[in-house]
């Protein structure tokens, strides 16, 4: 699903936050990114978002060589990645129903379509009962949980998590990774980066560790 080779990315000043990274992650695997402040995480996600360009090498993700693409398969490409932010990025103003559906009402689809995906995807990850409520009204585990479903309302094929749990007490946290774990069942591939060794044993899926942009473990 994913495959870099060889991938640099060079900021000002020749500091590398990548360098000559080479990983896979497989398709439907569960697979955590962890390694300290300024290890290049953050750096390997916008990569994928293709947020950034890198400097050296190449990244694949799904069979698409991310280098080729042109501006209309950008658009596809990122139509089949779900991502999660640790601060939920949800939109004050907006009910929770409008929040889940804002991916597709953005991509066109029919308001009635827009309506029925984001309540099954509420549904699924159990509130939709909160469906008419705000952002602001919702604890930090439903806003994540609410994140979560727009992450999923367009079916990704694959869902990058970026310090998902980084705002959320243990319990909630636990609660969290047991939904992706769920999501991961289901056959989507989910890659998550995060700063929790503690979390990441509860879990138990594999890890790769970066550090200096590198990859300095793989467990």
């Amino acid at each position: 699903m994913i495959e870099t080779r060889r991938l640099s990315k060079v900021y000002s000043r020749g500091l590398y936050a990548l360098r000559d990274l080479t990983l896979n992650v497989e398709k439907a695997e569960f697979v955590f990114l962890t390694g300290p402040s300024g290890a290049g995480k953050s750096t390997l996600l916008r990569l994928l978002l293709m947020q950034e360009r890198p400097t050296e090498g190449e990244v694949f993700v799904n069979g698409h060589n991310l280098a080729m693409l042109s501006r209309r398969e950008i658009q596809e490409y990122r139509r089949g990645i779900g991502f999660v932010f640790q601060d939920f990025k949800l939109i004050p103003g907006r009910t929770v129903l409008e929040n889940v559906s804002f991916v597709p009402e953005v991509l066109g689809v029919p308001a009635a379509n827009q309506r029925r995906r984001a309540f099954q995807v509420l549904k699924w990850v159990g509130l939709q009962h909160r469906m008419n409520a705000y952002p602001n009204d919702l604890s930090g585990g439903e806003q994540q949980r609410i994140a979560i479903a727009r992450a999923l309302v367009n079916d990704p094929v694959l869902l990058i998590a970026d310090e998902p749990t980084g705002n959320l007490d243990p319990d909630l946290s636990l609660e969290i990774m047991n939904l992706l774990r769920e999501i991961n069942a289901g056959g989507t591939t989910v890659l998550v980066a995060t700063h929790d060794r503690e979390l990441i044993r509860l879990v138990g899926r594999r890890t790769v560790t970066l550090d200096q942009g590198r990859v300095v473990e793989v467990g």
